[in-house]
């Protein structure tokens, strides 16, 4: 299992935070013309890996198997055949993208690409349940339509799915991929626990760090536990494998802190979830914490309006507050740090710009997006 972020934020004032030197354009703003390279490798990704997910979802028991295929979108809740799919492939495309980098062949890594898109939505599934999430990619979430039970029992088959995909494979690497992604998934619950339990809290007594360290836990744990899959079945050493796992970790940090933006100051009809759900909820996103940390006038009225339930005509008031006290520009001036991080270890591992050019695409690509 991969430890916590040590570096801590000195001064949480959004207000001085100094600018870092590189890193991804703010939300919204058009990405460089390789983020086309980014589509492409998304695209092959998931040409290359529904095949090996669909074929693990069809040796559910019908009970789970009917829950998983409507929350990837292959099919509608009735059971009739839909034309989703199962997300963007961000995590299986580094999986195969970081094999490719590190001298390995893509083909040889498609069913530890799987394993961690089915461990990516199990966590989907539970989490919708735990934070009563209506809507996921533009449909009613999984639990709205088939309950709490079902949602979580198919979440739980799909971690049980991902452990057996590693254990079949005949490659060298995947028992050491196996122990990693389990480590993986302790790590992940241990997050979500302690995202849960801030909920709890007041509004004064959740720090930066914790909630740094919360989001690596949820968010940087798999996209580096993903690129270092791919190491490992590149056959890379340990130094190696390490410093990707480092890069997806950073990387994870920087899209959640772009996701955070998003899921305040995002278009619903782009985003597929409600404007300002999270703030609704007085969830304690980045932004938020950060805002809160401020020491802003703006920071304080925060803080009044999380101490108490949303009342209707809250919303925007809330998220004004948020960006006069600096949350949102602190958000993503953190956001181009950690990316300019994950830059420097993906360097150490690959320092060949042309073989690092797909993973370097890829995390330009989740740290420039909109929706």
């Amino acid at each position: 299992m991969g430890e916590f972020m040590t570096e801590t934020q000195q001064n949480p004032s959004p207000a001085v935070e100094e600018p870092p030197h590189q890193g991804p354009a703010p939300v919204g703003q058009e990405g460089p013309p390789d983020g086309q390279e980014a589509a492409v490798i998304l695209e092959e990704a998931r040409i290359s890996v529904d095949p090996e997910l669909r074929r693990a979802v069809a040796s559910l028991p019908d009970s789970m198997r009917r829950v998983v295929r409507y929350h990837f979108g292959w099919e509608h809740a009735d059971g009739t055949p839909a034309a989703g799919n199962a997300g963007k492939a961000i995590r299986p495309a580094l999986v195969l993208t970081a094999a490719e980098a590190l001298g390995g062949q893509r083909t040889t890594a498609v069913r530890a690409a799987a394993a961690v898109e089915l461990v990516h939505n199990f966590t989907l599934l539970h989490d919708d349940v735990m934070d009563r999430d209506t809507t996921r990619r533009h449909r009613p979430t999984a639990w709205t339509v088939f309950g709490d039970a079902d949602a979580v029992l198919a979440g739980d088959s799909l971690q049980a799915l991902a452990h057996r995909l590693l254990a079949d494979d005949p490659h060298p690497a995947s028992s050491a991929a196996a122990a990693r992604l389990a480590d993986c998934v302790v790590e992940l619950c241990a997050g979500q626990h302690t995202d849960t339990e801030m909920e709890r809290r007041g509004p004064d007594d959740i720090t930066l760090d914790e909630v740094l360290a919360m989001a690596e836990a949820k968010t940087g744990a798999l996209l580096g536990c993903a690129c270092a899959l791919g190491a490992l079945y590149a056959g890379a050493d340990i130094t190696d494998v390490e410093a990707l796992d480092a890069f997806g970790r950073e990387a994870g940090l920087a899209f959640q802190f772009i996701d955070d933006v998003i899921g305040i100051w995002g278009d619903p009809r782009c985003t597929g979830k409600p404007a300002g759900a999270d703030l609704m909820a007085r969830k304690k996103s980045l932004p938020v914490v950060a805002a809160l940390a401020s020491g802003t006038p703006a920071g304080a009225e925060l803080a009044e309006l999380y101490r108490v339930p949303y009342r209707d005509g809250d919303l925007e008031r809330t998220v004004l507050a948020v960006e006069r006290a600096g949350g949102r520009d602190w958000a993503q001036l953190q956001a181009a740090d950690r990316m300019a991080r994950a830059l420097d270890h993906l360097c150490r591992a690959v320092p060949d710009p042309e073989a690092a050019g797909g993973l370097l695409s890829l995390a330009e690509f989740v740290t420039r997006r909109s929706t």
